[in-house]
């Protein structure tokens, strides 16, 4: 009888406090049912010298228990902090991932918006600097103004013009809701000036961007999420889309700014009638499997994306943002536990998958071809 394959899941830990520890339970949980040796663990629990792993499970009532582990096949990187010891980790070859790193927001864009596969989905985005939000302004009559290394929706703002009349609206770092009325350009470039300055996160530049009206609900901010994944053989498929639904007047449709997920299907049909809701759907998935067999050329071997598109009023499609380390949550507040279970499989099947090809050498010890 063939050994268990052993899988790594390499996050954030301080103490028994991990980063996004309910989703991370039930990934561990998934791993055993699919017949994995599987365990959480941290920069800090890698014994290089013995080569072997403090690693983590989850405990039936709650909590962390922690043994060590022999040296996983295949780690799954789920470390969403750039602190100098992963990097340095991430950067070795001391473990197999089965994720390339990835790049900032603004590198992504760049890339994609040169690639004549998939720039005619992204909008025109720049790097912040004096002056270009009234140059965007002049062509657009809405611009979005994010951090290039957010998430979660935090910090972006979110201008738009009528005549020469101005309104602002943008969640900061907290998630507290601010709005400003303005009467001309220079009164915009000196509070998005100010904004840049207060929101900065860590060392990371803003960005830029052509606004998309994606108001199909009235007054709300409707975007779709993809979620695109490698599958048992390897193969990148479609896992499930929804439709993330911001609160009214909001900047952004993030289910942590107060948002709500509904289905795709269901909201798109009834926005645009079926059959240019099928050819919309088509379109969707068409972008994230291009994007990512894009990425995949540029950063090495990946695993999954998690792809906002921005469904236009008129039904044009565009790539607001990569997510290359997603949540699944759109699928869980829809309802869809079927979607939502698979979505937590399928990063282990696929790690599974990479364990049985190194058993028979068909894989190389690493494919990324970028350092963190």
């Amino acid at each position: 009888m063939l050994p268990k394959p052993v899988i790594g899941i390499l996050t954030w830990r301080q103490g028994q406090r991990f980063g996004e520890p309910d989703y991370l339970r039930k990934l561990v949980l998934a791993g055993q049912k699919l017949g994995a040796e599987i365990y959480l663990f941290s920069h800090q629990d890698v014994n290089m010298k013995e080569k072997k792993i403090k690693g983590f499970l989850p405990k039936a009532g709650g909590g962390w228990s922690s043994r060590w582990f022999p040296w996983p096949q295949v780690v799954i990187d789920r470390y969403r902090r750039r602190v100098p010891e992963y990097i340095r980790l991430r950067n070795s070859d001391l473990l197999f991932f089965a994720n390339s790193p990835f790049s900032k927001k603004w590198r992504v864009t760049q890339l994609l918006a040169k690639d004549r596969r998939v720039m005619h989905w992204i909008p025109e985005t720049h790097l912040y600097e004096k002056k270009r939000v009234a140059t965007m302004l002049s062509k657009y009559p809405l611009v979005y103004v994010k951090p290039g290394n957010g998430s979660g929706g935090k910090s972006i703002l979110r201008i738009s013009a009528k005549g020469k009349e101005f309104s602002l609206s943008g969640r900061d770092k907290q998630y507290q809701t601010h709005t400003a009325k303005l009467d001309s350009v220079s009164a915009v470039e000196n509070w998005v000036g100010r904004w840049v300055v207060e929101q900065q996160i860590a060392d990371g530049n803003f960005l830029v961007q052509q606004g998309i009206d994606l108001g199909l609900i009235p007054n709300h901010v409707a975007d779709v999420r993809v979620l695109i994944q490698k599958d048992q053989a390897g193969e990148w498929r479609v896992t499930g889309s929804g439709v993330r639904i911001g609160e009214a007047g909001s900047s952004t449709s993030n289910l942590h700014g107060g948002g709500r997920a509904v289905s795709f299907e269901g909201l798109i049909e009834q926005r645009f009638g079926k059959r240019q809701a099928q050819l919309i759907t088509k379109e969707c998935h068409s972008l994230a499997h291009e994007v990512a067999k894009t990425l995949e050329d540029y950063f090495g071997r990946m695993m999954e994306f998690g792809l906002d598109i921005g469904v236009a009023v008129d039904g044009s499609v565009w790539l607001i943002e990569v997510n290359p380390k997603p949540g699944r949550e759109v699928f869980r507040q829809m309802g869809d536990m079927v979607t939502y279970a698979k979505a937590i499989e399928r990063p282990v099947q696929f790690a599974l998958h990479l364990a049985r090809k190194r058993q028979t050498g068909d894989v190389g010890q690493r494919e990324q071809r970028v350092r963190v």
